[in-house]
């Protein structure tokens, strides 16, 4: 299996709550995000979502899905939402948001490593094409969300 770690880092020209609201509806996501396909909801989590099961099919720029289940595993409300992914990727992924002064910085980490064989098979060469689909993800998630709470979002 190839591993990957991503770090991804918005500033969010709106309040933590803002932001929030957003980040904490992720049935609402395909709404903003073009990337991202579909969410299905496995399991209802508790009463703060924790334990929760989607799943999410993602399409980024390269001519392929991804499809993975990501189970909620921490929520610590205007602070962060961590979770676990197994599917076509296993690992772990955490958002983390913080206040700075008006304006929200938004985290992103994603330590997977892919189960798909084909991208196993290639990834000594294409790892770097599969980073850049990612990043193309990623900045198709900061224009959503500056579209969707019409501000400005600077991804770092």
């Amino acid at each position: 299996m190839a591993n990957y770690r991503f770090s991804t880092v918005w500033r969010v020209e709106a309040s933590i709550q803002e932001v929030w609201d957003v980040f904490s509806h992720p049935d609402q996501w395909p709404e903003w995000w073009e990337s991202l396909e579909r969410i299905v909801e496995i399991k209802k989590g508790d009463i703060q979502g924790i334990g929760a099961l989607h799943r999410y099919t993602w399409k980024g720029a390269l001519p392929y899905h991804l499809t993975f289940d990501i189970n909620v595993l921490n929520i610590l409300p205007c602070s962060l939402l961590e979770g676990q992914a197994s599917g076509a990727v296993e690992g772990r992924g955490v958002w983390s948001f913080s206040a700075s002064g008006e304006e929200t910085i938004v985290r992103y980490d994603w330590n997977v490593r892919t189960t798909i064989r084909w991208m196993n098979y290639l990834a000594p060469l294409a790892a770097p094409v599969f980073r850049w689909n990612h990043d193309m993800v990623m900045r198709e998630g900061a224009r959503g969300l500056a579209r969707k709470l019409a501000t400005n979002v600077y991804i770092f």
